[in-house]
């Protein structure tokens, strides 16, 4: 074989001339990553990574997520699926004002800009999207459609607004999103404390799915626990009772004060009623009181401050008493009313019954300030000594001192004293939720504009449905839309949204009445352009609709979501929510957005994640330029699992490149051979080892994919393969292993390769013959019978001592691993002036042999 041998610089693996030779072939043909059309039916696979936003440049840890999902949607083309594998950008958010006042460039300008240099480096990378099917979130034709469905949740209810508590910085005069607020100071101003302001805000009704959010997480096997139990803890589904406790010689009408209790079998142990400091009832008190005004006051400023502190729950508990007495409506006791600083009005009914002796929290505000601890729940099992106070335990206990209820477990208490207070009307078992309704209003320019207007005339609701209320919002009718943002707006940011400085924006005409209207200033939060964006890839084109509902429902739900487990709470609560609305809108037909959801491991450097913001980012374009882009990206899979951290070598990736040099010239060196198509023989010695590594690595790798995705160990496989190959080297250059198997070595090798260095494999698969594109070409299929070990070790112990390893041939049976194992000399020698009681084998692990 000694002609086919190449020179040096022939067998040498170039990268730098390899990738872009098949990249811009890649770029020639725009379907080659296109997916075939829905009507064909054929099985599909729609594999996302979550959109990036446009910052300017990719880093590491981008690469590593894309290469993950890029591996999968190359290996599953070879298994044969219609394939989704789309990009896009979620293009909307503060960063880009922020640049606007720092270069003076239009947000626009500076977005797209970055969107062009990062889709360059995606395509360098040689990631396989497919750009017919791109969505920028900031352009019209994308950011209407958030308008659109902000209009059907207005139309239905769940999109409305209400006064809130917002981040608000005096010297930037705007709202602040929680992340700008750094130490309780604007993040632009250090000097400057952030206060907390009431403004009317924009909100949607996500609370009304709270419960099917929950419960649909128990279906949902295919997300990591983690992120489900985040959800389940943030949505805050709570099983409880609200119970009414009217207020004793009120001189007011009736007034009641309700309660929401998760514990109403400990209701007898009650022995005050606290209120929030911003609760009706505490204002309503605090009318003729002006000592009790100003104490109260003197509570909402320390929340305040303990809020701007970001550090709500560690204030120091105070309390007040009002004077003023609640009854309790099971048994008629007068319970002194307080109003307490730890009490928020934002959670629950902002009030609570403090039940000392078996809450930790009330405890410790009666025994500051000398309140009444009554027991009432104890052990099921009676003791001498009484537990110590406060006494949690519910699950094996009962109640005591609790009227016609004592004697009952906590859990069928509950259960009857709810119903009681449901019978005799003051009150009834319910369920609450942690979850708020979302506030998407944002006082910034780059976002979606908002599609509703305020009528002077007082107009209020939709086109043909309207009422007269004052200060009236009109919803713009869908003909109305987009409402498009003005290109030329000057970014202070300061005095609120800068859309509110642009007349010509600003004002307009009431679409029920035809007289002046104001538009709405505030734009969208930027977490609704990503609540849907992965159903418009399906139809990124359509300008009728969203998407086609028959395209959405074939691709739906996502077969392969992969995202960082940051996102575990917002987008993808948020998106949860949004697939809920458009079901419910006729839309589309699946509850979740996805069927499975990967979160990968950080990339780490210097310690710390890799982010811009640490500066510790290391760029592509650098590795790629070094040790090509293959080498990057499988350096990026090979380094860890990819749902571990994975620490940044640059040395790794050089050990990849020269891993894959090594590849090249094995294979180019044999290519003539991988070219030709023997007739196949009984496999010698050597060829029947170099088969059974090859059909043991496509059995693996395919396993790998299928099911844990321990990538790295997929490669380390690939790598015991090549070493196989190169040890087999001189057999082949003296001929002893047939063209066949050397055809069936190399070409295997190249498919194999495909999903992790798809450009070295391009060229491989055209190096070896291979017909059409090497990531369409179909996935190798192991070979049980060619995989299969010739012999197995099988380890022989006495009286459960390691003495040897046996090797006996594959599949042999019980008798003749027995019969090996005892004529081992080893053992032999073992067993001497001993007698044997008992072998015990165990076929393909162990022998233990018992003797004495």
């Amino acid at each position: 074989m000694a002609e086919i041998v190449k020179s040096e610089s022939e067998g040498r693996y170039t990268p730098a001339e390899i990738e872009p030779k098949w990249q811009a072939r890649w770029d020639s043909d725009p379907t080659l990553y296109a997916a075939e059309a829905h009507e064909i039916g054929k099985p599909k696979f729609y594999c996302i990574e979550m959109l990036p936003y446009p910052s300017g440049q990719l880093h590491m840890g981008h690469v590593r997520n894309y290469a993950i999902g890029d591996a999968l949607a190359r290996f599953m083309w070879m298994r044969g699926a219609n394939v989704l594998h789309p990009m896009g950008w979620d293009a909307f958010g503060l960063p880009a004002e922020n640049a606007a006042l720092k270069n003076n460039t239009p947000p626009a300008e500076w977005t797209l800009a970055n969107i062009a240099a990062m889709r360059q480096q995606m395509r360098r990378m040689g990631l396989s999207y497919d750009w017919a099917t791109e969505v920028t979130t900031c352009l019209p034709e994308y950011y209407r459609w958030n308008q659109w469905f902000f209009l059907q949740m207005f139309k239905a209810g769940l999109a409305y607004r209400k006064k809130s508590k917002v981040n608000w910085c005096s010297e930037c005069q705007t709202v602040l999103a929680n992340e700008q607020v750094i130490d309780g100071k604007c993040w632009r101003h250090d000097d400057t404390l952030v206060e907390q302001r009431d403004l009317t805000q924009w909100f949607l009704r996500i609370t009304k799915y709270a419960d099917e959010l929950q419960s649909g997480l128990d279906k949902m096997e295919g997300w990591p626990e983690k992120v489900r139990t985040m959800q389940r803890n943030w949505i805050g589904r709570s099983e409880g009772t609200l119970v009414d406790f009217v207020v004793a010689a009120s001189e007011q009408s009736v007034q009641k004060i309700i309660v929401f209790t998760t514990r109403v079998d400990t209701i007898f142990g009650a022995t005050s009623i606290q209120l929030s400091p911003e609760h009706p009832i505490a204002k309503s008190f605090a009318e003729n009181n002006p000592v009790l005004a100003g104490q109260i006051e003197e509570m909402l400023a320390q929340q305040k401050a303990a809020r701007e502190a970001g550090d709500l729950g560690a204030i120091e508990k105070h309390g007040v008493p009002t004077g003023k007495f609640a009854i309790s409506p099971f048994n008629g006791e007068l319970l002194p009313i307080w109003v307490a600083n730890y009490i928020l009005s934002d959670y629950g009914t902002g009030a609570i019954m403090s039940v000392p002796a078996h809450d930790e929290r009330d405890f410790e505000f009666a025994t500051k300030y000398g309140l009444t601890v009554r027991r009432v729940i104890a052990p099921k099992k009676a003791t001498d000594e009484a537990p110590t106070l406060p006494f949690v335990e519910k699950d094996d206990a009962v109640l005591v001192n609790s009227g016609q209820w004592t004697g009952e477990s906590c859990a069928e208490a509950q259960k009857h004293m709810a119903a009681f207070a449901k019978k005799n009307k003051f009150g009834m078992a319910t369920t609450t939720y942690r979850l708020k309704d979302w506030g998407v209003s944002r006082q910034r320019y780059w976002g979606t504009p908002i599609p509703m207007v305020y009528c002077t005339n007082g107009h209020a609701g939709v086109e043909g449905n309207a009422a007269v209320d004052p200060g009236g919002v009109v919803a713009l009718p869908e003909s109305a839309l987009p409402v498009l943002l003005p290109a030329q707006v000057e970014i202070t940011q300061k005095g609120g949204s800068p859309l509110g400085r642009v007349e010509d924006f600003v004002n307009t005409t009431c679409p029920v009445c035809g007289g002046p209207a104001l538009r709405e200033t505030d734009t969208m939060d930027t977490f609704v352009d990503s609540s849907w964006y992965f159903y418009r890839y399906t139809d990124a084109k359509n300008s009728a609709a969203p998407f086609d509902s028959a395209k959405a429902n074939y691709w739906f739900p996502i077969d392969q979501y992969i995202g960082g487990v940051e996102h575990a709470i917002l987008h993808l609560i948020y998106s949860r929510f949004w697939t809920k609305v458009m079901r419910d809108l006729g839309l589309i037909n699946n509850d979740e957005p996805a069927a499975r959801l990967f979160t990968q491991g950080m990339v780490i450097k210097d310690g710390a994640k890799m982010s811009k913001s640490k500066g510790n980012v290391v760029s592509p374009d650098l590795m790629i330029e070094r040790y090509g882009a293959d080498a990057t990206r499988m350096y990026a899979l090979f380094a860890a699992p990819p749902d571990r951290d994975l620490e940044w070598l640059e040395e790794g990736v050089g050990g990849i490149s020269r891993f894959l040099g090594r590849v090249y010239r094995l294979t180019t060196k044999f290519s003539e051979f991988a070219r030709q198509q023997g007739s196949e023989t009984v496999p010698n010695a050597a060829e029947a080892k170099l088969l059974r590594t090859l059909h043991q690595t496509i059995a693996k790798i395919t396993e790998d994919f299928s099911g844990r995705w321990h990538f790295n160990t997929s490669i380390a496989a690939i790598m015991i393969l090549v070493n196989e190959i190169a040890a087999a080297e001189t057999l082949m250059d003296e001929g002893k292993i047939s063209g066949a198997v050397i055809a069936e070595i190399f070409r295997s090798l190249t498919q194999l390769l495909a999903p992790f260095a798809p450009f070295l494999a391009a060229e491989l698969w055209e190096t070896v013959g291979g017909e059409g594109v090497v990531f369409r070409a179909a996935w190798p299929v192991a070979n049980a019978e060619l995989a299969r070990e010739a012999e197995m070790e099988i380890p022989v112990q006495c009286n459960g001592k390691l003495v040897t390893v046996i090797s006996v041939p594959a599949g042999s049976d019980s008798a003749t691993i027995q019969a090996a194992a005892l004529a081992d000399a080893k053992v032999a020698a073992k067993m001497e002036a001993k007698t044997v009681v008992k072998v015990i084998v165990v076929p393909g692990k162990l022998v233990n042999i018992v003797v004495k």
